[in-house]
């Protein structure tokens, strides 16, 4: 039912692909069988097929992770080569999410374009 009332509300359909996903892996007692899945649908649809959603969805784990990395940083117990590794990724993540803002935007003018194309 809760799938039925996803699509009535015209829910985003990679919201009811992972609900549905999270649901069988709670159910055959495979928990990390939502976050492979999850992880596929953004590599295929995201970064292969240019969905903007799970490509802003990526976004914004990355941005959060990215928080916490420098969270992490601040912290005086990490040894000199530790913050060393650390900066190494904030920037890496600073990179990353500068790369999703670029694959977002082309995704929604390419998006915008064949609309637009096929009027």
């Amino acid at each position: 039912m809760d799938v039925l009332d996803m699509v009535n509300r015209a829910e985003d359909p990679f919201a009811i692909i992972y609900h549905l996903v999270k649901w069988l892996g709670e159910f055959s007692g495979e928990p990390s069988y939502a976050k492979y899945v999850e992880d596929q649908i953004r590599a295929v649809y995201g970064l292969a097929l240019q969905h903007v959603k799970p490509m802003q969805d990526e976004l914004a784990e990355v941005e959060a992770r990215l928080k916490r990395i420098e969270a992490a940083y601040e912290k005086p117990e990490f040894t000199e080569e530790e913050r060393i590794r650390i900066g190494f990724a904030i920037q890496h993540h600073k990179e990353n999410i500068e790369r999703l803002k670029v694959l977002i935007k082309q995704a929604k003018a390419n998006h915008s374009k064949m609309t637009i194309e096929k009027d």
